[in-house]
């Protein structure tokens, strides 16, 4: 058994290190600079370590897909988008597809761990593989689904320690699909009778999440409007025993902000139009604007003028401890203080200077080093958590705490 990752980001590194300590394996990405990087034993993820690549001692990479002819199993972990209409956009999946097609051998399996909507696997990429292949789904070759529970950041909850949901195109790939994860997820597998109902599984379970954060967000909007502190609130609420502890925040980054507009895609194309996920999307993808207008009325209290008042931002990452920066919602917050004519600058001593340029044409400051008239702490980097504000302030700075992080003396407000 020979196995190619098709994608080498969040999602298939860790996979390709584990996989290769045990299995032949190819890591295979397009960008030739990310393979350079891999092949120094460097990633800039952070998701694995240069000595955690050393010690997978059967893993090599390449950019060529002639090198992917080797393979028996084909595992595809490239990314999936939503549009600028929020509509799912299998680009990446579809092209990844096409690629693996043209090497596909008879008894070849083609697992997918990317995040579609339930019947994606069988209904769009099985044509393609077929097309380009010449073979038979389920004759000469086979499909599963895993759907990947990747946590950028969390160390503590790793690859072989998260239960893995894994399906196969019939009973018997199944099974081999099952045996080849459980020879690396220690925390075990979950076998789905199907792979819809593994495709189904994944997208619910950011759904769920992203449903529960928004509750807190409205929360958080009515007790602003009651002269309330949110985090007083739940904090009171929390001694319930059964009380859900979520907190209200931005909600951004490749899974909890993108999966739930896949499986209401799938729904709307059914006849149905979803009514709580959607409400739901609403009103977290609006926080960053709701952030902007508070700390700009907290500004306007304070008498300052909001044209020459420069305003520091920390964190653009979209989450804490992480250089990842995809679908940031962060960004919300700058364009909406930027369109009040503010004075914004962004420091983050995780994010990647170049790709945060490149992608929000944002440049980052090395270190701030001046008063500024408002501080929105915007993620929570364990850097932040220490972080001497009092020379970046002077007696009417506002400090906006937007994921409750900082000592409270030093805030004017929270979310």
């Amino acid at each position: 058994m020979k196995i190619a990752i098709i994608g080498l980001g969040y999602v298939g590194l860790p996979l390709a290190v584990e996989f290769g300590k045990k299995h032949e394996v190819i890591g295979f990405d397009i960008n030739k600079d990310r393979i350079a990087e891999l092949r120094k034993g460097n990633d800039h993820t952070l998701e694995v370590t240069s000595e955690e690549l050393s010690l997978s001692k059967y893993l090599s990479f390449s950019h060529e897909a002639e090198d992917l002819k080797s393979a028996t199993v084909f595992i595809v972990t490239v990314p999936t988008p939503v549009d600028k209409a929020k509509k799912p956009d299998l680009t990446p999946l579809l092209r990844a597809s096409e690629t693996v097609g043209k090497v596909l051998k008879k008894n070849d399996i083609v697992v997918y761990e990317s995040t579609v909507y339930p019947g994606c696997t069988e209904e769009d990429c099985v044509p393609i593989l077929e097309k380009h292949s010449g073979l038979k789904f389920n004759q000469d070759f086979f499909c599963g689904y895993s759907p990947e529970r990747i946590n950028p950041g969390d160390k503590q909850h790793n690859l072989p320690k998260i239960k893995k949901v894994v399906s196969g195109s019939t009973p018997e790939i199944a099974q081999k699909i099952n045996e080849l994860y459980g020879s690396i997820i220690t925390a075990g597998t979950h076998l789905a009778p199907s792979i819809k109902v593994a495709e189904a599984a994944k997208v619910i379970e950011n759904a769920q999440r992203d449903i529960n954060i928004a509750f807190v967000n409205e929360l958080a909007l009515i007790f602003d409007r009651m002269g309330l502190d949110t985090g007083q609130v739940l904090e009171a609420a929390r001694t319930k025993w059964n009380f859900l502890p979520f907190s209200p925040g931005l909600v951004g980054g490749h899974c909890i902000g993108v999966d739930p507009y896949y499986l209401t895609h799938k729904a709307e194309s059914l006849g149905y139009h979803p009514q709580v996920i959607l409400a739901g999307r609403r009103i977290n993808d609006d926080m960053g604007i709701f952030i902007a207008g508070k700390v700009i009325k907290l500004m306007i209290q304070q008498g300052m003028n909001i044209k020459t008042a420069p305003i520091l931002v920390l964190g653009i990452t979209f989450k804490e401890n992480c250089p990842d920066i995809r679908n940031s919602k962060v960004i919300d917050v700058i364009s909406e203080l930027q369109d009040f004519g503010a004075n914004v600058e962004v420091y983050d001593p995780w994010a990647g200077a170049e790709e945060v340029k490149h992608e929000y044409g944002i440049n980052l400051i090395q270190n701030p080093d001046k008063q500024y008239s408002a501080i929105v702490l915007a993620v929570a980097h364990k850097e932040f958590k220490g972080i001497d504000l009092l020379p970046l302030k002077h007696e009417q700075t506002i400090v906006y705490d937007i994921k409750s992080f900082l000592d409270k003396e030093l805030v004017t407000a929270r979310l």
